[in-house]
């Protein structure tokens, strides 16, 4: 074997080395959240999305090994207005009958302090996909005392223009909404 060849072998290693204190974990969609925020006018709307779910590998010796994949059904927009909650499913704003869902899926991790992560990947809505950072804080592991299983904890905050994914075709929008829209997203996941 050549010198290339045991590289390959020893890079391969240790990868699978890396990997190997690494958990996998499913979001509890009854214990996390997805909220965001708009500027309305002279203040804000909020709103939630009650249907989601994801998967996170997570090995906090190797943080950097991780990887987030997510989620959520636009469909479960949730404003406490039934009515805006029709017009954001409409194509003024996320069309759902043609783009029902949003993803994202990281690409790469960050260390940037004990806890903290700065996660870099694709979000895809309304049929565009933007690279974004999202900073991330691992709020806590630690062992579900009700099924002894393993759970992570973490919280993540981005500020997305509503603009460069296309959620922007009301005819009123730039009179009534700012571009900005704010996401927090809370997440316990367990162990699968």
């Amino acid at each position: 074997m050549n010198h290339r060849g045991v590289y390959l072998v020893a890079l391969i290693l240790s990868a699978t080395v890396a990997m190997a204190g690494a958990d996998s974990y499913v979001i509890d969609k009854n214990h996390s959240s997805v909220d965001f925020s708009i500027p309305h006018l002279v203040s804000k709307t909020k709103g939630t999305f009650g249907d989601f779910s994801g998967t996170i590998v997570y090995d906090a010796a190797h943080p950097e090994q991780s990887r987030f994949t997510g989620t959520i059904d636009v469909s479960s927009i949730d404003t406490q207005n039934e009515r805006r909650d029709g017009h954001l499913q409409s194509a003024d704003f996320f069309d759902v009958a043609n783009h029902p869902s949003i993803s994202f899926a990281s690409t790469g991790v960050k260390k940037v302090a004990d806890g903290q992560l700065h996660v870099v990947g694709d979000l895809t809505m309304h049929g565009v996909t933007q690279l974004v950072t999202i900073p991330v804080d691992i709020l806590g592991t630690g062992t579900n005392p009700m099924n002894g299983k393993k759970q992570v904890g973490l919280v993540g905050d981005l500020t997305i223009k509503a603009s460069e994914y296309g959620v922007n075709s009301w005819e009123n929008f730039k009179a009534v909404l700012g571009d900005e829209v704010t996401i927090e997203i809370v997440v316990e996941a367990n162990a699968g």
